[in-house]
């Protein structure tokens, strides 16, 4: 089963790593020439550390094709990071998109409430046109550990749709080096969906930190409204995540088992 019209439910061992809201928008020229001073002082309250960054753009390749194909080089996009006293929610801000991140996701209210002042700060100092893609992005890991059932193996947690080879008689996990899943589907006549679900390590990019040796399963899901030359009104940017955030919540409820939420443990 790919959704489920399971209960909407709050857990208590929640796995979501981090959670990632994007909206892009044609291109503001003025947001890469010059820092976003009011920008800042708006949000300065709930994001007070400020750092910039330049982020490389792969080279314009033209000509493809034709007897003399160029390379361009592009110049670099600035990166404006705004981040919270405790370092667990980020706004990045560039020429062409802003994005909303957490590593500490208590809820989908708390976070579209996060969202909701730098959101509107942004529309009243930029003024985009429409934004072109509205996404958001769930990036679950779940552990076994963590909710103490250690020796379950996860044909008994996660749906069959998400678990390849795993769901074979006659495959041990023990045995399996990599099974992935990848998805691109459509979601209903405006929202996709990609989703990476499989088991694996997760590494720290910390090399003074001794690296986790447990396997945990990946369930990323990257869901989006928009692209293709549509042009989203500003104005419809909640209800376009409230559409994300109910097509999220059919496809986890659709990868876990009743014996994963049971081991989860559903808030009151």
């Amino acid at each position: 089963m790919l959704f489920s019209n399971h209960p909407r439910t709050v857990y208590d061992k929640s796995p979501a790593h981090e959670v990632i809201c994007q909206l892009r928008f044609p291109a503001i020229l003025n947001i890469n020439n010059v820092e976003p001073a009011d920008f800042q002082e708006a949000i300065r309250a709930e994001f007070p550390q400020y750092v910039k960054r330049q982020d490389t753009v792969p080279p314009q390749v033209t000509g493809l094709g034709t007897a003399n194909p160029q390379i361009k080089q592009q110049p670099p996009v600035s990166n404006y990071n705004f981040v919270s006293a405790d370092n667990l929610w980020k706004i990045n801000l560039t020429q062409n998109f802003i994005a909303l991140s957490t590593l500490r996701y208590t809820g989908w209210e708390d976070f579209a409430r996060e969202l909701d002042k730098p959101l509107a700060e942004f529309i009243s100092v930029y003024k985009p046109a429409f934004f072109e893609r509205v996404g958001l992005r769930y990036v679950n890991i779940f552990s076994r550990k963590a909710m103490g059932i250690e020796g379950t193996p996860w044909t008994e947690l996660i749906a069959p749709a998400y678990l390849g080879a795993l769901k074979e008689d006659d495959v041990q996990e023990a045995n399996v080096l990599n099974c992935a899943t990848d998805l691109l589907l459509k979601l209903d006549s405006s929202c996709l969906g990609k989703i990476h679900a499989g088991p694996g390590q997760v590494k720290s990019n910390n090399p003074n930190m001794p690296q986790d040796t447990e396997v945990k399963f990946i369930l990323d899901m990257d869901l989006s409204m928009g692209g293709q030359n549509q042009k989203l009104p500003c104005t419809l940017s909640a209800g376009a995540l409230e559409t994300l955030h109910a097509h999220a919540t059919e496809i986890f409820e659709g990868a876990i088992t009743n014996q994963m939420r049971s081991a989860m443990g559903a808030k009151d």
